[in-house]
């Protein structure tokens, strides 16, 4: 990690001001692939609307997008920084953790040194890094309770760790959890899970104002809503049935049995009057992972 905090502070000290953004590599999970927003029989999403958007007229950018369904924090470190670091960007997204969350094997501590290592080699060589906290997945599933606290501890230890790393890595953050997924049922996908085309405009709108206001020449911001119309009811529901079917048999392999374990322990906890007791134990080892980084 030394080695790593010193290639930092060397860049930090190098970096000019903020300038035109020519190349951009996003790296995550499904949300950063654009699912839920379909166009051509591919996914578009949000980092890419965002691409269209960095460069002034008569510029362009070069845009590459390397994340995945079901990527993880490890994922990122071991898969997609080598090949982004090999690509030189100028413009990182880091926008990922969703999926640790949704894991038995859940280590907010492993998460935090991954996110910390992609991080912090794409600043040491010059990248200007996106991230975001984002909402988690009981509270976009309406989970029954028993079931949604147990993610949204997890999630909330995650976007703890990524708000620390974006100060120390001065990340240009945007807090997705906040826009208003809930309240506005058109912003999410058929599946609940992920943004709609018009929630992947929302996000993309939203990080070109952050970068406008760090003083990054750009190009118009992303429209407020996609010009394609959206899918209808039938493709939406056909979609379910032949795709977004396979991550909840995925999950229900996976997830379901640490899940249904830590429901039972939030039950047991809660009859003894100690439900907050696993709040403040997640939140400890968030606290301590922090602090391990130095």
């Amino acid at each position: 990690m030394d080695a790593l905090g010193t290639g930092r502070d060397r860049t930090a000290q190098e970096r000019s001001p903020a300038g035109e953004l020519e190349r951009f590599v996003a790296l995550g999970d499904s949300v950063t692939e654009g699912i839920g927003d379909p166009v051509d029989e591919r996914w578009r999403g949000w980092a890419a609307l965002l691409a269209q958007s960095l460069a002034p007229e008569g510029r362009a950018v070069e845009f590459t997008n390397l994340a995945y369904s079901g990527a993880q924090t490890a994922d990122l470190t071991s898969r997609q920084l080598p090949a982004a670091l090999a690509l030189r960007p100028q413009l990182a997204a880091v926008v990922v953790g969703g999926n640790d969350t949704l894991r038995t094997g859940f280590d907010i501590r492993r998460s935090t040194l991954e996110l910390d290592a992609t991080m912090g080699e794409l600043s040491a060589h010059g990248a200007v890094l996106l991230t975001a906290c984002l909402p988690d997945p009981g509270s976009l599933l309406r989970l029954p309770a028993p079931l949604a606290r147990p993610l949204a501890r997890r999630m909330r230890a995650v976007n703890t760790v990524v708000h620390a790393l974006t100060v120390r890595h001065r990340a240009v953050h945007l807090h997705i959890a906040e826009l208003p997924w809930l309240r506005e049922r058109r912003l999410l996908s058929v599946d609940r899970l992920h943004p709609s085309a018009e929630g992947h405009h929302l996000i993309a709108r939203h990080y070109h104002a952050l970068l406008a206001g760090a003083g990054h020449p750009l190009g118009p911001p992303p429209a407020a809503e996609p010009a394609e119309p959206p899918p209808g009811k039938a493709a939406d529901l056909w979609w379910m049935a032949t795709k977004g079917t396979r991550w909840v048999v995925a999950r229900s392999t996976d997830l379901l049995p640490g899940l249904l374990a830590l429901a039972a322990a939030e039950g047991a906890a809660r009859l003894r009057g100690a439900s907050g007791r696993h709040d403040e134990q997640m939140a400890r080892a968030a606290a301590q992972a922090l602090a391990s980084l130095g």
